[in-house]
């Protein structure tokens, strides 16, 4: 039995939480008492759920550890795809014994959009999703198998929103800034079109659906319509659609290329707002590391996405501290609703749920800087900002990961 001493968030308790194994006991007031095996005082910094990123492209067990995520909703975007009860299998132990990584597996085989992958099979292999990968299933008689047939089997389906009849090769969103830069480019729609039809596709079956990301004031007000008719969908977004639009690419700087591409300065505050409204339900980084072989080329040619796991706290910070959300809210988007999404005992505190924990200064600054950072890479646009937040100490499981 381990018992800490502890201060919590805002939004949260003040007092003594006790773990047993390593899972929360209790949580309450008090100091701790003289029977317990450890005590850990947490010197009046604030301790908090660990992260839970839903949807990464790589388990980096060094830049989870750097950024306080515990769990990791792995993409199927994999080499080989996990389209397979065996290669799922060995994914979820991946990261053992300092990571959780739970498979969201392939909707369909290689995930090609034609042929439903197994998924009662996969999910028995410790598949938490499916999802549709970076592609969007153009044939809809084929997602709308993919949603009933993961209804069934009590999955959610993650899916990737953009027509792709309409995004093609498109680096950017059409407008002022790829029109200047002569980059291929796709108009915004792509993205609410691709939502429209996959939210009439989950509202026929019965189906949930998340939407990995959404980035546009489109998107975002299909989305509030399905959720008041009753539609169970939930969506996400990175923090470089919430503070950084198109203009961010205007000196061919690929480490803003991004899947999908930044939107307009109009659509990044219909995101602001639609984070403030709580139509967003999940902020992820997106984590998909990238070395110099694939992004220091041509904009067009360089491969799109950014590192991004151990930035996501300070930069969900960064929306605390100018008032867009508070604390507790960041860590529903984070943490939470990550945690109800994917069906694990996990994401707050409170009895019975994982002992996965972090230690946070939430007013810590420092500097983010892509040549020291913990990542496989640091491929990341916000090289240079300033920010405050820093994770001092994460446990998983109750065990301290160093």
């Amino acid at each position: 039995m381990k018992r800490a001493w502890v201060n919590f968030a805002a939004g949260f308790a003040h007092g003594t939480l006790v773990t047993e194994g390593d899972v929360i006991a209790h949580i309450g007031d008090g100091a701790p008492p003289a029977d317990a095996d450890e005590i850990i005082d947490c010197g009046g910094k604030l301790l908090a759920p660990g992260i839970i990123d839903l949807g990464v492209f790589a388990v980096d067990q060094r830049a989870c550890r750097a950024g306080g995520v515990v769990r990791v909703g792995l993409m199927p975007d994999q080499s080989p795809v996990l389209d397979d009860p065996g290669i799922v299998r060995r994914a979820a132990l991946m990261g053992k014994p300092k990571l959780w990584v739970h498979p969201l597996a392939a909707a369909t085989r290689a995930l090609e959009g034609a042929e439903l992958a197994e998924m009662a099979i996969n999910a028995n292999a410790g598949a938490k999703a499916v999802a549709t990968g970076r592609r969007w299933i153009a044939d809809s008689g084929v997602m709308r198998k993919v949603l009933a047939y993961a209804r069934d089997c009590g999955l959610v389906v993650v899916a990737h929103a953009e027509d792709g009849g309409l995004a093609g090769d498109a680096v950017a969103t059409d407008g002022e800034t790829a029109m200047r830069l002569g980059l291929p480019s796709a108009p915004s729609i792509a993205e609410s079109l691709a939502i429209q039809r996959d939210l009439s596709l989950a509202e026929d079956t019965g189906a949930r659906i998340h939407f990995r990301q959404v980035t546009t004031a489109a998107g975002f007000e299909h989305i509030r319509r399905a959720k008041a008719r009753g539609v169970p969908v939930t969506c996400g977004i990175t923090p470089a659609h919430l503070l950084l639009s198109e203009i961010a690419m205007s000196d061919f700087r690929t480490y803003a290329l991004l899947s999908p591409p930044l939107r307009s300065e109009e659509d990044r505050k219909a995101a602001l707002a639609a984070l403030a409204d709580g139509t967003i339900d999940v902020l992820a980084s997106g984590h998909d590391p990238r070395g110099p072989e694939e992004k220091r080329l041509p904009f067009a040619d360089a491969e799109p996405g950014m590192s991004g796991a151990e930035t996501l706290f300070a930069l969900g910070m960064s929306l605390v501290h100018n008032g867009t959300i508070d604390t507790a809210r960041l860590f529903d988007l984070v943490a939470r609703n990550p945690a109800r999404i994917l069906g694990v005992d996990a994401g707050s505190l409170a009895p019975g749920l994982a002992a996965d924990l972090i230690l946070i200064d939430p007013n810590a600054p420092w500097r983010i800087d892509a040549m020291k950072m913990a990542a496989r890479w640091g491929n990341t646009p916000f090289d240079g900002l300033p920010v405050q937040g820093k994770v001092l100490r994460v446990w998983k499981g109750a065990a301290e990961i160093g």
